[in-house]
């Protein structure tokens, strides 16, 4: 059974419900949670049963923003499944992987690592991600937050950094900067 996909929207869409019963603000908030749900759905975002989209706004994002973020979310989910042919879908063949060691690798490389468990992730965050589409260029920045087991190191991992994406063949691929 497939967990749905948690979202953090923050403290204007927290519940705010009491022990009393619901006040109009949260029906209203109510609401406003229904129809991001409804975003959600329609973006396919409730698919990805372990990336978690924390502090963004699906609503005010453009098509093409939402785009690049299931993309990104795509690619999250296929690292936690180690799903290497969805990621070879999405990560162009001339990839360079830098770690936060400074350590780099070619996309083989780190797929290897990924097939043989030196790279275990299981869940991934996407925090507060901006996200610039200028034609079929495009970057998302964010937070990553990796609840990763990283060459025998096991522990959540939070690090900041911008992928790059290219609209290659009608789909957006993940390529150096």
């Amino acid at each position: 059974m497939r967990k749905r996909l948690r979202l953090v929207i923050g403290i204007s869409f927290a519940f705010l419900m009491t022990s009393c019963g619901m006040s109009t603000q949260s029906v209203q908030e109510d609401s406003i949670q229904s129809n991001q749900e409804e975003i959600l759905m329609d973006s396919d975002f409730a698919e990805f049963e372990n990336v978690e989209l924390i502090g963004v706004d699906i609503g005010k994002l453009s098509d093409e923003e939402r785009e690049i973020l299931l993309r990104q979310a795509e690619y999250c989910q296929a690292m936690t499944d180690e799903d290497t042919d969805k990621m070879r879908e999405i990560v162009s063949e001339d990839m360079v992987f830098v770690h936060m060691s400074g350590r780099k690798q070619s996309r083989e490389e780190y797929f290897a690592d990924i097939e043989d468990g030196s790279l275990g992730y299981y869940t991934i965050g996407i925090e507060k991600p901006v996200i610039e589409v200028d034609g079929d260029r495009a970057t998302i920045t964010y937070t990553s937050v990796l609840n990763a087991n990283a060459y025998g190191a096991r522990g959540t991992f939070r690090m900041s950094g911008t992928h790059a994406y290219e609209k290659v063949d009608g789909n957006w691929m993940l390529v150096n900067r």
